[in-house]
């Protein structure tokens, strides 16, 4: 008697992963699509400035929040169940948002759809572990998953724009109704049922102390990236580690808990979750500079700013299906490390980038995304692939988590980063005679000097408009400079702590070996 053979994925499996991939690719793409939108839906619905913060805001907040005990509830009632429950709510939700006829219904509404994003993504993620047993399979699976948040996260703007050409700005959201109904009709034919067969029930408690300690911690280093520290940053990050040290403790007490923790104690895991933090730290606090940079530097429109970022999404695709062809012949160490230094490459030629100088600009980000794209698709494959098969569902919110908190750390320390930079160097270089309100609101923000020069004379206006456009590219410089050396530190861990794995060829392999071995029955010898 043999131990059976892992399978090849067939048809069925293919066709399913691509079903997957959808409504993963509208989740990212929700979080940018309404970019170019606001002016019109400002002018149609009047929401304050809080209010359209929060329209901004909330979708990404529920769904950091909520990964964590949406995975864990996939892993306990069944992932293909918790996906087509949330790709329901996700389409209600998107009508409801492009209807809306006041800020406060926007706001429900894409909470609604933030919540409902949280369980598409780790159970997209986990479901790749029951359909593909091959390692081989299975990592291309994960890198088409991740490819497909990554592609939606820069096509978001540009759909936005396209559909806000022609109809009005609700259109943004009514993208995803076809692809959840899609999946409503084929997920259950397509996509297999898993659960854990010895899974208690939720843990209410823990549900909500997880979703109040990374709701509070997020929205606290969001609050400090744009206003700095104050009594509502210290408040909310205190409120937020306060959930967190409750949540631990109570997982530590529970026969059956929300999340094992055993998970984060596991070497190739937490090794994982760490570089994908330290990667997505430093892509976050750069990708904001270099957003401000082709718009207030370069002058262009958010459109066609978002068209010059369309090389570094094709990067994006490559990189990521290049990853699992890659660790077919090449141990994950040494992949992820290569990938990481050609993306500290691409950091060290953004840092060199001056008030013109858009073609270094782009080589700079294509190499960042080529770089990155590879780790992110391995560490998601070993986080999903190293968890045992009933706590994949947990093991994927986490590794979503560690890069949202990745991305907020980023735009919070690097973004502070190169805003104090952006101030010293524009007040180094402020023309003489310049009113004091003014050069104190040009030193507000980046891309602040561009509407406090717009009631100057042209004797002033054009000096400082340019001295803040020198000085912008000096933070993106030293931004992407501590970027650069921050990946260079995520490819040293990576390459100590995953030197031992096998490729994916030597895994296969070895599962083959095991399964031809014969096994002993009850009766037998």
């Amino acid at each position: 008697m043999t131990a059976a053979t892992p399978h090849r994925a067939g048809r069925r499996e293919w066709i399913g992963l691509a079903v997957l991939a959808l409504p993963t690719l509208l989740i990212s793409m929700d979080m940018t699509v309404l970019y170019l939108a606001v002016p019109h839906l400002s002018s149609d619905l009047g929401p304050s400035s809080t209010q359209l913060l929060w329209i901004m805001d909330i979708y990404g907040f529920l769904i950091a929040g909520a990964l964590v005990p949406a995975g864990a509830l996939g892993d306990r009632i069944g992932r293909r169940r918790i996906l087509l429950v949330g790709a329901a709510l996700f389409g209600v939700a998107s009508t409801i948002a492009a209807y809306a006829d006041s800020a406060a219904m926007l706001i429900a509404s894409r909470a609604l759809l933030g919540l409902a994003g949280a369980t598409l993504m780790p159970s997209a993620l986990s479901l790749t572990r029951v359909m593909f047993h091959r390692a081989s399979q299975r990592s291309f699976a994960v890198a088409v998953i991740m490819t497909s948040f990554s592609v939606g996260t820069a096509a978001g703007p540009l759909i936005g724009g396209v559909l806000l050409e022609h109809f009005w700005w609700g259109s943004v959201f009514l993208l995803g109704v076809p692809v959840m109904l899609l999946l409503l009709a084929v997920g259950p034919a397509l996509l297999p049922e898993y659960r854990d067969p010895e899974g208690g029930p939720i843990d209410l408690p823990s549900a909500a102390l997880a979703l109040a300690a990374v709701l509070d911690i997020v929205y606290a280093i969001k609050h400090v990236s744009a206003s700095g520290p104050d009594l509502v940053f210290a408040l909310t990050l205190v409120l937020g580690v306060s959930f967190g040290v409750l949540f631990v403790r109570r997982q530590n007490h529970l026969d059956d808990p929300l999340l094992d923790l055993s998970l984060l104690r596991d070497r190739i895991i937490n090794t994982s979750l760490g570089t994908y933090l330290l990667g997505l730290f430093a892509m976050g606090g750069t990708q904001l500079f270099i957003a401000l940079y082709l718009q207030e530097v370069l002058d262009l429109s958010p459109f066609v700013a978002g068209a010059w970022m369309v090389p570094a999404a094709v990067g994006t695709t490559v990189g990521s299906l290049l990853a699992p062809l890659l660790a077919r012949r090449l141990r994950p160490a040494t992949v992820i490390t290569g990938s990481l230094v050609v993306a500290a490459l691409g950091f060290a030629v953004l840092s060199q980038v001056g008030p013109d100088d858009l073609a270094l600009l782009i080589i700079g980000y294509e190499l960042v995304a080529l770089g990155l794209s590879p780790m992110i698709a391995l560490c998601a494959d070993l986080v999903i692939s190293t968890a045992p098969p009933q706590r994949a569902g947990a093991a994927s919110a986490l590794s979503e988590s560690s890069g949202e908190l990745g991305v907020a750390l980023g735009v919070a320390l690097l973004g502070t980063l190169g805003t104090t930079v952006y101030r010293s160097q524009l007040t180094d270089h402020l023309p003489g005679g310049l009113p004091e309100a003014t050069a104190d609101a040009a030193r507000s923000a980046p891309g602040g000097a561009k509407d406090a020069a717009a009631d100057l004379p042209q004797n002033l206006a054009e000096p400082l408009v340019a001295a803040a456009r020198g000085a912008l590219a000096s933070g993106l410089g030293v931004t992407s400079a501590v970027a650069s050396a921050i990946v260079l530190a995520a490819a040293a861990l990576a390459a100590v702590r995953l030197r031992h794995l096998p490729t994916s060829t030597e895994d296969e392999h070895a599962a083959e070996q095991t399964a031809e071995q014969p096994t002993v029955s009850e009766g037998g010898a």
